[in-house]
């Protein structure tokens, strides 16, 4: 699979409802840094309860 934002082969992919989008290691590091800056982060935790031990 391609990044989905240059023509290196993609390290990570990620699907959602049936589409599938890759991103290369450069890519997903930018990406996760913006996630970081943003509240999206926090609210991505707290849907998915990352915190919580069984």
């Amino acid at each position: 699979m391609q990044c989905h934002y240059c023509d290196e082969t993609a390290s990570v992919a990620a699907e959602s409802d049936g589409i599938k989008v890759g991103l290369c290691e450069d890519h997903f590091q930018e990406r996760l840094e913006e996630l970081a800056e943003s509240d999206a982060l926090d609210e991505l935790r707290e849907s998915v309860d990352v915190d919580h031990q069984e």
